[in-house]
């Protein structure tokens, strides 16, 4: 069952009108392709990153596999060179541990925000997006 996407657009870390993540794998926590997120969303998925070898063999090592496909839930698996919406916390947690994937900011939900600081995660920009 998917979760009812937020009716008020939302905004990236640049102020403006937040841009899909990606349809292929399709992602977001409302599965909607975007990084939106509402009070429902515990895990703040906000951060639209691109996927590393490094970063899933991280994730799966955290306990969150996401290459392995699951295809009772519709999911592929991830690869490397996918976009995902990675929870906040998750990717300052990979940040301080070296391996963070970098970010395309204008597919990034301003919440993240809230929880990793803006100059930090500037440092991870792609600007092709």
């Amino acid at each position: 069952m998917l979760k009812e996407k937020p009716v008020k657009p939302q905004l990236n870390i640049f102020g403006n009108k937040i841009l899909p993540c990606s349809f292929n794998p399709i992602t977001g926590f409302f599965r909607d392709g975007c990084c939106n997120t509402d009070q429902t969303d515990q895990g703040s998925h906000t951060v639209c990153a691109e996927m590393t070898e490094l970063f899933l063999s991280y994730s799966k090592s955290k306990g969150n596999d996401l290459s392995t496909p699951r295809p009772e839930f519709g999911f592929k698996g991830l690869s490397s060179g996918d976009s995902w919406c990675l929870c906040a916390s998750r990717w300052l947690q990979a940040e301080k541990d070296g391996v963070a994937p970098l970010v395309f900011g204008k597919s990034t939900n301003y919440l993240a925000l809230s929880i990793i600081p803006e100059s930090l995660l500037k440092k991870y920009l792609i600007t092709v997006n």
